[in-house]
């Protein structure tokens, strides 16, 4: 047996030999799977091979207290993400937390890392109701939560400035309720296009929104329609960010967003909201009727 190296009167070891002994006491010691509770800072998912590396945060506010490699092999991540979708109508993405069921493995090459096998869904969307609750606490906590409510709505609401995609189904839907109306009123629409689900809408449609208000003297109210797909992508409509800028919005907004099994803060803070587009114009051309009830009436006086 050769004698170790020394320096210093001190023993040296090759990196292997450490590795090996954290490696060794990590399998002694955690020799079971954990339930660990845990943020999705990154998702790190990789389509071509189907293996998904999350980097996972405990925060205390809004610091990072701890942080840990998963690693989800594609084996388990289609079933897991396919659950994940059916209960809490969202895929596994950034910045939501999570439950999940995990062994706690060291690897000399790769680090230590949480091997995941399961994520409860449950967990996640109790997590979604509980964000939802204090987001609408501080709507009304800041006083505007009921702000575009009390907006003022036409009589006539003619000018109507869009939020929607062009190819959408949602959009044309509107567009030909709009144009094909038994009285033939006439509206004059500006299509103002955004992305309508996920994060990037929480960028889209404030930044579509600050462009219909520097020009908001030509708008008589604002409408946000999107096709159907489910409840996939929706939470971005529970956003703080998103919801006051709809609350705080110069004009009424109107939103039909095709979401009918459980109404967002942004249909909440908005002026109407219809379930879908076809039912947001529904709802002008009633406005434009009324008034033109009222118009007849005054003749046969």
């Amino acid at each position: 047996m050769s004698q170790r190296e020394t320096f210093q009167d001190r023993p040296v070891y090759a990196l292997s030999e450490i590795t090996k002994s954290i490696e060794s006491i990590i399998a002694k010691n955690y020799n079971r799977a954990y339930y660990i509770k845990a943020e999705i800072l990154k998702l790190n998912y990789y389509p071509h091979s189907g293996h998904c590396y999350p980097e996972l945060v405990e925060k205390d506010k809004g610091k990072i207290k701890a942080q840990l490699r998963g690693v989800i092999w594609s084996s388990q991540f289609k079933n897991i993400n396919e659950r994940f979708v059916a209960i809490t109508g969202e895929p596994l993405k950034e910045d939501i937390s999570i439950l999940c069921l995990a062994t706690i493995e060291f690897s000399g090459q790769y680090g230590l890392s949480l091997q995941i096998q399961d994520i409860e869904p449950l967990y996640t969307l109790g997590e979604m109701a509980k964000n939802k609750r204090e987001v609408i606490e501080k709507l009304k906590k800041e006083q505007i939560f009921y702000l575009n409510k009390e907006k003022k709505l036409p009589l006539v609401p003619k000018k109507i400035a869009v939020i929607s995609v062009e190819t959408s189904k949602g959009y044309s839907d509107f567009m030909i309720t709009l144009q094909q109306n038994t009285w033939n009123y006439r509206f004059h629409t500006t299509l103002f296009p955004s992305l309508l689900q996920g994060d990037k809408a929480l960028i889209s449609i404030p930044n579509r929104l600050a462009e219909i208000k520097s020009r908001e003297q030509e708008f008589d109210c604002v409408v946000i329609v999107r096709g159907g797909g489910g409840d996939v992508g929706m939470s971005c409509y529970d956003d703080y960010h998103l919801a006051a800028a709809v609350a705080n919005f110069p004009l009424p907004v109107i939103t039909g967003i095709g979401h009918s099994t459980n109404e967002t803060i942004t249909d909440m803070v908005a002026f109407a909201n219809k379930i879908t587009p076809t039912e947001v114009a529904y709802f002008l051309i009633q406005q434009y009727h009324n008034f033109s009830i009222q118009v007849d009436e005054c003749k046969d006086k």
